[in-house]
């Protein structure tokens, strides 16, 4: 309890003393199967329909919306405001997100919606909301996830099946920055598998980053998601080109800190009692080392420039599971809770 308390006034400190600065939250968060009670024949929705494995009613779906408003509004809480940019995955559609950012506890957001429907088997999409008061959007564009031009080698057979999220860009200004922000839900983990294919997400992303910094010298970038990679994995280190520290970052890099924090033993998720950080935010060069004046990414407290948001209310608080995060449904069994995954964020600021 000490030190959650400790954390929460370093914040407010943080905060404060940014009173004359314009600062921004952005940031992440896997909602864990936020789907309707509506078939989707297009979709593969069967578990999450009133006559389905998960049974999942109208009361089920009330309560799903009003838990991760709940996490959404306890960050807007403890920051003094709400996120600008937060990005979202493993949601069915765009309706669910109306109902998401209609609900009573976040209303007053104001938040508008980038989605669009794609291709993934399980059914499930990457999103982003916005704050349209503090970013103003230009554009957006899905990018498919394709083979064409990889450095990676895959047979024709994974070629040919393959089908998963597309990646989101959305293109806009903070302040009259210009930034881009990609959103992606890299493939699954399951059975061990998908690790080449998890790189090739990434070099995608990484690749269609460089051609908007071509086009817009100078734009500020922003890649986030569930990476179902650690910021030490191939994806995230060789692919995404992702460093430890600012002092290593050169031009076409990223800076992710979630690297030295997951070296630490912090973590969004834990499986079989191992802390993993999924749910990473990394910034391009022109925000990791903007000059003065600019936007530009801040530490939150202890060093750390980014953050893996948990309060107890979103924790198992006893047995095997205690201290994961306390998700929607466990052993086949609806518990009420919010997300296996935790959320992250980052802040950026500038006088």
């Amino acid at each position: 309890m000490k030190r959650i308390v400790t954390i929460a006034a370093l914040l407010l400190v943080f905060f404060t003393g940014s009173a004359q600065k314009r600062t921004y939250v952005i940031g992440f968060y896997n909602l864990e199967n936020l789907f309707d009670i509506y078939d989707d024949p297009a979709k593969n929705d069967d578990e999450f329909l009133p006559e389905g494995a998960n049974a999942w009613t109208e009361a089920k779906y009330q309560k799903k919306l009003a838990n991760m408003a709940k996490v959404i509004r306890s960050m807007r809480d403890e920051n003094g405001r709400y996120h600008t940019i937060l990005g979202v995955s493993e949601i069915e559609n765009r309706a669910v997100l109306e109902d998401l950012v209609a609900q009573p506890a976040i209303a007053d957001a104001n938040y508008q919606i980038v989605h669009y429907d794609g291709p993934d088997r399980r059914g499930v999409d990457v999103a982003l909301l916005y704050k349209p008061e503090q970013f103003t959007f230009l554009d957006s564009e899905s990018i498919p996830f394709t083979f064409d031009g990889s450095d990676i080698d895959f047979s024709d057979i994974d070629k040919d099946y393959f089908r998963t999220r597309d990646i989101l860009m959305v293109h806009g200004t903070i302040a009259g920055e210009h930034f881009a922000f990609y959103v992606m839900h890299l493939p699954s983990r399951v059975g061990g598998k998908g690790g080449n294919l998890r790189s090739r997400g990434a070099e995608i992303a990484y690749r269609h980053s460089l051609t908007m910094m071509a086009k817009y010298p100078g734009i500020k970038i922003v890649a986030m998601g569930d990476m179902n990679d650690d910021p030490f994995d191939d994806s995230m280190a060789l692919y995404y080109h992702g460093r430890e520290t600012l002092e290593e970052v050169g031009a076409a890099d990223y800076f992710n800190p979630f690297l030295r924090m997951i070296k630490d033993g912090i973590g969004s998720l834990c499986y079989q009692g191992q802390w993993s950080i999924y749910d990473q935010i990394l910034v391009n060069s022109n925000l990791a080392l903007a000059p003065a004046g600019g936007l530009q990414i801040m530490p939150i407290n202890k060093g750390y420039y980014g953050r893996v948001y948990k309060k107890r209310f979103m924790m198992t608080k006893s047995g095997q599971y205690k201290g994961y995060p306390l998700r929607t449904f466990s052993n086949g069994g609806f518990i009420s809770g919010y997300s296996d995954h935790f959320p992250t964020y980052i802040v950026i600021s500038k006088d």
